[in-house]
């Protein structure tokens, strides 16, 4: 037997949705690692106190319980899987696993069962289901039923919304009515999000991006609640997989950015004195020194401070990445909108609308491409391997050679390149590789740069005078070769006036240019540019500082973005305002408008 064992495509159920990922058995502990987003579950052996085998929907099933009262399902396993992770369990955990059936009636009378988190319906001492009691989100009760309601999943396909348990009444006269004790035994486990009881503290008026507005910030100590003039989010500690804070590119203002899985639908600096309205006693004993309950600081370290003690999860800040500007973060657009975009010592991640994280492991490659507006630009496009392909435009041609070397250093696939590296080599399946190495390729487009540069420095210099006679041969060559400098240069001279000269008596004569007419109406504006006018202000305060030259290519990829129906609205303005400048040009030609200038040479 082995240290370990390892198992691929293994199936954990959350919220309703089967997520992918690997399982990995040891003597110390029991590792489940998610493919989907990357979060480690880690069970130490000494907490394992249930093992069950069991038929289910995805082939077999184990049932994991700890002495801490949580229940882990993984799916996935085959038949011949049975004996060996039993007797690894006998040897490693001292626990046996025993194989239990599901019951496959189709019953609907049976018995309630409440062990830890789990609420498990029996008929005849088999289990029928499972509901687990962190996944409800509200409990109603009635005269002689129970309902409970779930939190919704926006990765399932279908979602099971409510249940409804009835309970009859009892015969016997028992104190508690038997309706309110089933929910009682419900409440105690579930994760009802209700704003009951003191916030731990409160941030007053924070300014969000996603959600975008300004929300009071309530922490309480299993939920976060945001509250708004128009919304508001509740967001369990359970559902964040990661911190994040960064510098944006003016260096004034930090980006404060949770990860959540799932997702919500839908800050700036400043010093601030914070109080938690807790004792000093009950801050000590809970966060051991983490926090304390007088804090002073800067707005986003006192939310990332809070935050990271209450959700207990590390937060991470920007590796050793530096931008040609030498700024942490490259400027670039997603989908029509202009962020920033951070390489990380992970992965990646762009702010801010919509917030995109990405990790190296669940990247297949990566691509440069050319710009499609200005050869000023590069595009950045990433492909994961589910598939998914994310496109980052408009990046300063500078930033070229500093990203090419982060996504070289972290072996990336780089798609348009001579040779392939892959991810794996000596990368670890339940961790991250951030090796160096050098590479031929890279040294090669650096040095063809510096060619390119010092050509392009010449041809100014010159002036363009790179004229030769094609008839030369050889020995004029070298006949020229003793001549002196002064006489060689003269003759470039006389040959260059030469060809300038024939040169422009070959050019036609220009034409004489009609003359305008001022007097007529003015030609009616196109869709895009009744569209551009009504937007300029728009883009002008949602990019503060923007250049004229970046404004028309930012409207150029809004006017892209934009779907059938939105320009119809601007190409019927645009074609009642061409019908009104036909009927205003006929009734001018009529009125002997036009004819004047027209007759002009």
């Amino acid at each position: 037997m082995g240290d370990t064992l390892e198992f691929n495509e293994i199936y954990q159920e959350v919220k309703g949705s089967w997520n992918d990922g690997r399982l990995r058995f040891s003597k110390q502990n029991v590792v489940y690692k998610s493919s989907k987003t990357g979060k480690v579950d880690s069970i130490p052996a000494g907490e394992l106190n249930l093992a069950q085998w069991r038929r289910v929907c995805l082939g077999h099933g184990i049932k994991l319980g700890t002495s801490t009262g949580h229940i882990y399902k993984y799916d996935g396993f085959r038949d011949t899987d049975f004996e060996k992770i039993s007797e690894f369990f006998k040897a490693n955990y001292k626990v046996e696993l025993t194989e239990k059936d599901m019951c496959v009636k189709g019953w609907n009378w049976g018995t309630a069962k409440f062990s830890g988190p789990l609420l498990s319906f029996d008929i005849n001492d088999s289990t029928a289901f499972e509901v687990p009691l962190s996944n409800v989100s509200q409990c109603a009760t009635g005269k002689n039923e129970v309902t409970l309601e779930f939190h919704q999943n926006d990765d399932t396909e279908v979602s099971l919304m409510e249940v409804r348990f009835y309970v009859p009444p009892s015969q016997a006269d028992e104190r508690q009515d038997p309706v309110e004790a089933f929910a009682q035994n419900v409440l105690s486990k579930a994760d009802v999000i209700q704003a009951t009881g003191d916030a731990v503290c409160i941030f007053k008026e924070l300014q969000c991006l996603t959600p975008r507005g300004r929300y009071d910030i309530r922490i309480y100590p299993t939920f976060l609640h945001l509250h708004g003039k128009t919304f508001d989010y509740k967001i369990p500690y359970t559902t964040v997989l990661r911190l994040f804070l960064l510098p944006h590119k003016d260096q004034r203002q930090m980006f404060f950015v949770i990860s959540l899985d799932p997702p919500i639908k839908q800050g700036q600096t400043q010093d601030i004195n914070l109080t938690l309205n807790m004792s000093e006693e009950d801050v000590e004993r809970r966060f051991e020194g983490k926090l304390s309950k007088n804090m002073s600081g800067s707005l986003y370290e006192m939310v990332s401070r809070v935050m990271k003690a209450l959700v207990n999860r590390k937060i991470t800040v920007p590796g050793n990445f530096q931008g040609h500007s030498g700024a942490q973060c490259i400027t670039c657009s997603y989908k029509a909108s202009s962020g920033l975009l951070y390489p990380l010592e992970r992965g990646f991640i762009y702010v801010h609308k919509p917030p995109v994280h990405l990790r190296f492991e669940e990247i297949s490659c990566v691509n440069f491409a050319r710009g499609t507006t200005t050869t000023r630009s590069f595009d950045f496009e990433i492909e994961t391997k589910q598939g998914n392909q994310y496109t980052f435009s408009s990046i300063e041609r500078e930033e070229y050679g500093k990203l090419f070397d982060f996504v070289n250093a972290k072996k990336l696939n780089i798609k348009n390149r001579g040779f392939k590296e892959g991810m794996k080599g000596n990368i670890d399946e339940y961790s991250d590789s951030d090796d160096d190495q050098h590479d031929a390729y890279l040294e090669r487009m650096k040095a063809e740069g510096k060619i390119r540069e010092e050509g392009n420095d010449s041809d100014e210099s010159d002036g363009g005078s790179g004229e030769y006679d094609s008839n030369a041969s050889a020995s004029d060559s070298s006949e020229e070769g003793d001549e002196s400098e002064d006489e060689s240069a003269k003759k470039k001279k006389a040959k260059k006036a030469k060809v300038v000269k024939e040169k422009k008596e070959r050019k036609p004569r220009k034409e004489q240019k009609k003359q305008k007419d001022t007097g007529g109406p003015k030609r009616p504006m196109s869709a895009y540019m009744l569209w551009l006018n009504s937007s300029r202000e728009r883009i002008k305060s949602e990019n503060p500082g923007i250049s004229i030259t970046e404004i028309s290519k930012k409207a150029g990829e809004m006017w892209r973005q934009l779907g059938k129906d939105e320009k119809e609205e601007w190409e019927t303005k645009a074609g009642e305002a061409k019908r009104q400048y036909d009927k205003a040009k006929k009734e001018y030609k009529e009125s002997g408008g036009g004819s004047a200038s027209s007759s002009k040479k």
